[in-house]
């Protein structure tokens, strides 16, 4: 079935060298090494794909929107993510996102999670997994190199979750009500047709 993981790993020549002629080599190394763990996990157990990938993306920096992209929000692609070597939190989130979804894992297990930060006091997004639909989730955090069930961030407030099919606003982490589709989103909107086009994968000037 096609992706948009799939989609954002169709990478050809031409653009792997604009990449690098951009970004330099270890751009080029970065990607490399996101293909081959996306190869080599997905026939792992699920709760080992979720902490490579995790692992992987919390070695990129965080830097916010305004400075790598000079708007205050802007959702990157993971190929972009990963190309500049950093992002903010929807970008940790949407990246590990996605490359799970390409090894394997299935998009109801997985949820685009924006929580209140409480002890930062502000918005901050995170990834959240289902083993099952009644089992409390766990949390990927690049805030929090440590995967933990829901109910062990007391630091997390939940406002709402989506993933490609729904979204609902939360009550807790890991539960909620449908308030209807992503598409209401526009940035998730805007997302998904810059990773469906070849061109639109990276912001490359």
């Amino acid at each position: 079935m096609f992706t948009l993981a799939s989609a954002a790993l169709e990478i050809g020549p031409e653009l792997f060298a604009r990449i690098e002629k951009k970004y330099g080599a270890p751009a080029g190394e970065r990607i490399r090494s996101w293909q081959q763990i996306i190869t080599a996990s997905k026939n792992l157990p699920e709760e080992e794909k979720l902490k490579v990938v995790n692992d992987f993306f919390n070695q990129l920096e965080f830097v916010d929107d305004l400075k790598k992209w000079g708007a205050e929000d802007y959702w990157a692609t993971p190929l972009e993510f990963i190309a500049v070597n950093g992002g903010d939190c929807e970008d940790f989130s949407i990246a590990k996102y996605f490359t799970l979804l390409e090894i394997g894992v299935p998009e109801e297990k997985l949820r685009i999670t924006y929580v209140k930060t409480l002890q930062y006091n502000q918005a901050h997004m995170v990834l959240t997994y289902f083993s099952s639909p009644q089992t409390t989730p766990s949390v990927l955090d690049n805030l929090n190199p440590h995967i933990l069930l829901a109910t062990q961030r007391k630091d997390l407030l939940p406002v709402y979750s989506f993933n490609g099919a729904g979204l609902w606003l939360a009550k807790s982490i890991g539960s909620g009500k449908s308030i209807g589709s992503p598409e209401r989103l526009n940035l998730w909107q805007d997302l998904k047709a810059r990773m469906q086009s070849k061109a639109g994968n990276i912001h490359i000037k």
